[in-house]
């Protein structure tokens, strides 16, 4: 069931892509384009950066000014071919491929995601975790942003589950995907059981942002 509702998750970004931009960002596209350089600012995202989940590129765009270097991944080619055209710096590099299943051959300083940590399904959870800590440099940081818990009714979940929603495109086409939000302190506590020294701060009343390090 998670692998099928995973596979669904990247259809439904695939298809999205095209229509992503206006229907997230709209009229209101230069006030979070601030509201992200500003968290990431805050965050500070130095040396070599990776980027999951990248989307179409607007979290991209903003590290690449804090960065040496980042490379940005995501497992939807539409979504990656228009972060591409939006993004074109030498120092930045692309990639099309799947979080669970990808090596990327080298290790980072930084990994950074946005709206990505609440898609990842509860069972996959210290998977994740594992994979970041194999992918990070000595004294790496992940860096996350994300939405909390407290904004979880906007969301309708299908019968049965507690992370499973059904998203709908304007062409009327409905896909599963998953979506856990962000319980700061529960994860704090989760985080800390694997290893990991967590702080986590919030962003007015729909964002919540955070550090990650290996515990010493």
């Amino acid at each position: 069931m998670t692998d099928e509702v995973l596979a669904e998750q990247v259809d439904y970004y695939r298809h999205r892509a095209g229509e992503y931009d206006v229907t997230v960002y709209g009229d209101e596209f230069a006030v979070i384009r601030a509201r992200i350089a500003r968290l990431i600012a805050a965050l500070r995202p130095t040396g070599s950066v990776l980027e999951i989940a990248c989307g179409t590129g607007l979290s991209t765009e903003e590290l690449a000014e804090w960065a040496d270097t980042v490379t940005a991944m995501d497992a939807a080619p539409e979504a990656v071919a228009i972060a591409r055209d939006r993004v074109r710096l030498p120092k930045v590099r692309f990639e099309v491929a799947d979080v669970f299943s990808w090596d990327p051959g080298t290790r980072f300083d930084v990994i950074f995601f946005s709206a990505w940590l609440s898609h990842v399904p509860d069972s996959r959870f210290g998977q994740f975790w594992q994979l970041l800590k194999s992918w990070l440099a000595g004294n790496g940081r992940v860096l996350f942003i994300d939405e909390p818990a407290d904004v979880r009714e906007k969301e309708a979940y299908l019968s049965g589950s507690d992370e499973v929603i059904e998203r709908q495109l304007c062409d009327g086409s409905t896909f599963r995907v998953i979506k856990n939000f962000v319980d700061p302190e529960k994860l704090e506590r989760r985080l800390r059981r694997l290893g990991w020294d967590c702080a986590i701060r919030r962003d007015g009343d729909d964002l919540v942002y955070g550090e990650a390090r290996l515990a010493r």
